[in-house]
């Protein structure tokens, strides 16, 4: 067990890839100690990803590459401007409201940084805005990105702990919205002591204008139930629905009411048994490219052929992560490393409470050190069983587990969403951190209601009927 974890920690010190790391730490242990036939390993290692839930993460990740192509993502801060550019700190609210959008495409932080974020981080220079408020408020946004549903942690997740992902899907609509709302208020707050004006004229027909996209979008579910009920046949209903909402996106040439529709469409035809949740993600992509290539004719064969290589080279280094992880969280359980770490929190507490707060910091203290999909394949199998055994829901665990990773995504030394950042803005690592310290807050107050009101994940789940 020394040997496992001494070596993996003291390769990650010295600035070796996470990864490697891995696989390094678990040659070392097989090379003194043996045990394990060399095809015992191997099998164990294309066992870490030779599975059906992890056919939704490329998926997900070309989807969200593609609204990029297909300038998705400009008409989405167009919204968002007509929304909220009128309010006090109005392209700081912006930010936030276009991450929340973006959220429902991508399931990622680090695609929500880089894709909407660059356009969001430009905005604000140009209206006059500190670059370090700006990079700031779209480091803490980004964190939306794998808790509004798609989200690719939850997949992991989901694989790892035997989860529904649908479950985890739905459990991150309510803690999504709280998050949003708390740092809404903080752009207000900030807004406030700094004096910041808003960003776009009160012009009442664009709110009423984005305001009405946001009723078509709900109206949708609305339409199709309305229709079951009068004894038009689901599908028949659904297409309809969906028809009429294209004449209105003709009609009325909305800016984002196409996009909005995206999450509607995975969850609902989750919920309704249409696809599971790796199929949603095919589903996702069919939808991109329908955006891309017949609504709004903006997506080159070109453009597409260079998100499908962006796509295949960050799933190759995801699941690559994946298969590293898969192998050392296996000579944790066999070295009795893990069993041995579960004894220890027992001992020190079997108080669920308290041992939420533990986990709470091990893993800010993780996730400054760990890939968010490393962190999970190894700390899952650890620490599942006490979560089960302390009467934890494990649906419940997964949100918190996800928005720890995530805030420690935004910390060095291995924090992406911090790097990418600082290229975009082209600020100094060290005063990207100082940037994005005060806008910790909103996330650590949405952290503790989480953890300690279990119900704001579990509700949705439960009256959907998703899970009991």
């Amino acid at each position: 067990m020394l040997v496992l974890i001494g070596v993996f920690l003291v390769l990650m010190v010295i600035g070796v890839p996470v990864a490697v790391s891995m696989v390094s730490a678990s040659l070392a242990y097989l090379a003194i100690h043996g045990g394990a036939p060399d095809v015992i390993v191997a099998q164990r290692m294309i066992a870490g990803v030779e599975s059906f839930p992890l056919l939704a993460v490329p998926f997900f990740i070309l989807a969200g590459n593609l609204m990029n192509i297909a300038g998705v993502t400009g008409r989405i801060y167009s919204f968002a401007v007509a929304l909220v550019g009128w309010m006090r700190g109005g392209l700081a609210q912006v930010n936030i409201i276009g991450s929340v959008i973006f959220s429902g495409m991508s399931g990622t932080a680090i695609a929500d940084a880089a894709g909407i974020g660059t356009i969001e981080i430009k905005a604000m220079q140009d209206h006059g805005y500190p670059t370090e408020v700006a990079v700031g408020v779209t480091a803490a946004s980004a964190t939306l990105g794998p808790i509004i549903p798609p989200s690719l942690p939850f997949v992991i997740y989901g694989m790892m702990a035997n989860v529904s992902i649908g479950s985890l899907f739905l459990g991150g609509v309510i803690p999504g919205v709280l998050m949003t709302i708390f740092m809404m208020v903080t752009v207000m707050v900030f807004a406030r002591l700094r004096g910041w004006g808003s960003d776009a004229p009160f012009n009442l027909r664009e709110i009423g204008k984005a305001l009405l996209e946001i009723i078509v979008v709900f109206a949708f579910p609305a339409a199709v139930w309305i229709m079951e009920q009068i004894g038009v046949a689901q599908n028949a209903a659904i297409f309809l629905a969906l028809g009429a909402v294209l004449v209105l996106d003709y009609v009325f040439k909305f800016s984002a009411v196409m996009a909005l529709m995206t999450p509607v469409i995975l969850i609902g035809g989750m919920t309704l048994g249409w696809f599971t949740p790796t199929e949603a993600a095919v589903a996702a992509v069919m939808w991109s490219l329908f955006l891309g290539l017949v609504r709004y004719r903006s997506m080159t064969m070109k453009a597409l052929a260079k998100a499908t290589f962006d796509t295949v080279e960050t799933t190759a280094s995801v699941l690559f992560i994946v298969t590293a992880a898969s192998i050392f969280a296996w000579l944790l359980t066999v070295s009795q490393a893990a069993q041995l770490l579960s004894d220890a929190i027992l001992g020190i507490t079997q108080n669920k409470w308290v041992f939420l707060i533990l986990v709470n910091l091990l893993m800010l203290f993780v996730g400054c050190f760990l890939d968010t999909i490393a962190a999970i394949t190894i700390l899952v199998p650890i620490l599942l069983p006490i979560v089960l055994k302390l009467g934890i829901d494990p649906v419940h665990f997964g949100l918190i587990m996800t928005l720890n990773l995530m805030i420690g995504l935004l910390h060095p030394p291995l924090g992406m969403v911090l790097f990418v950042l600082s290229r975009v803005a082209k600020l100094s690592v060290e005063r990207t951190t100082m940037a994005i310290l005060p806008w910790l807050v909103p996330l650590f107050l949405a952290l503790m209601a989480i953890t300690f009101i279990p119900e704001i994940t579990l509700w949705l789940p439960r009256y959907v009927g998703v899970m009991k």
